[in-house]
């Protein structure tokens, strides 16, 4: 027998190398190719670093005249705004194909739905990982007009500082799975987007106005202090983002540390894609 690989005949009489299935790096590379291809994409990552750096300009600028003026306190203040556009750009990557339709095609390429769904959570990983590193690269960027009109020079790699940035990002990749999941779960834009905001800024405020009614007379609405939001770990994503960015400073004693915050994350992003991979199994497409 010859040194050459032998080749296996296939049904039809010809020879030629077997068909190999539907894997998760073809299926990442698919999903890659769809995500691009939006137009939405370019824009919901454009307007996520945009308002990264706008908002850390004016945020900056508008203490910059303070006695104890410190740049750096101002780095990650626009993440929880910033992490609303990538909450939509997850919802978006999700939804887009059931607004045209075209995810027929794409099981019938990929009859593995789950297989889709592991592809899709890679592909907005990667992607909210890239615009999370631009935001906080225009966050740095932000604070850098406020330091000069001051004659300071931020010390990004002081104490707490870079961990402050990275919890700052891990919060917005986070938003995007927490929108991936809501969107792959309801598969509607518009039901899935309402659902995701009202989940993530209005069920919160709801919860605490019906707290402080419950405990005590109403008074006009405030923002939670750093004392109040340090005292108690945060049930909403945004809230738990925060906490994570004070945890990993060091500049607020959070209940649980990192571990806290981090699980509170996790559960958002994990609960909606549990869901959406339990009804892509025994529900219909449509």
């Amino acid at each position: 027998m010859s040194g050459a690989a032998a080749v296996r005949p296939t049904a039809s009489g010809d020879a030629g190398p077997p068909t190999a299935g539907p894997t998760l790096r073809r299926a990442v590379a698919a999903e890659a190719v769809r995500v691009t291809g939006l137009r939405s994409t370019a824009a919901t990552a454009t307007t996520a670093v945009g308002v990264s750096g706008v908002l850390t300009v004016l945020f900056a600028g508008s203490s910059a005249g303070d006695p104890g003026f410190d740049p750096t306190r101002h780095l990650t203040e626009a993440a929880p705004l910033t992490a609303v556009v990538l909450l939509v750009l997850g919802v978006q990557l999700a939804t887009a194909e059931h607004r045209t339709g075209a995810f027929r095609t794409t099981y019938v390429a990929v009859p593995r739905r789950l297989l889709v769904l592991a592809a899709r959570v890679v592909t907005t990983t990667l992607l909210a990982g890239l615009v999370a590193l631009a935001a906080v690269a225009a966050g740095v960027v932000g604070v850098l007009p406020a330091a000069a009109s001051r004659g300071m020079d931020p010390d990004l790699l002081g104490d707490g500082v870079p961990a402050e940035l990275a919890a700052s990002g891990l919060l917005l990749v986070a938003m995007a799975l927490v929108g991936l999941g809501l969107g792959s779960l309801l598969r509607r834009p518009v039901p899935a987007l309402v659902t995701a905001l009202g989940l993530v800024l209005v069920l919160p405020v709801l919860l605490g106005v019906a707290v402080d009614a419950a405990t005590g007379p109403p008074t006009a609405w405030s923002a939670p202090s750093a004392q109040d939001v340090g005292g108690r770990l945060a049930l909403d994503p945004v809230d738990a983002g925060g906490q994570l960015a004070e945890a990993a400073s060091g500049s607020t004693a959070v209940p649980g540390g990192l571990a806290g915050p981090s699980a509170v994350l996790a559960c958002w992003v994990l609960v909606p894609l549990a869901g959406a991979a339990v009804r892509l199994r025994r529900a219909d497409l449509c």
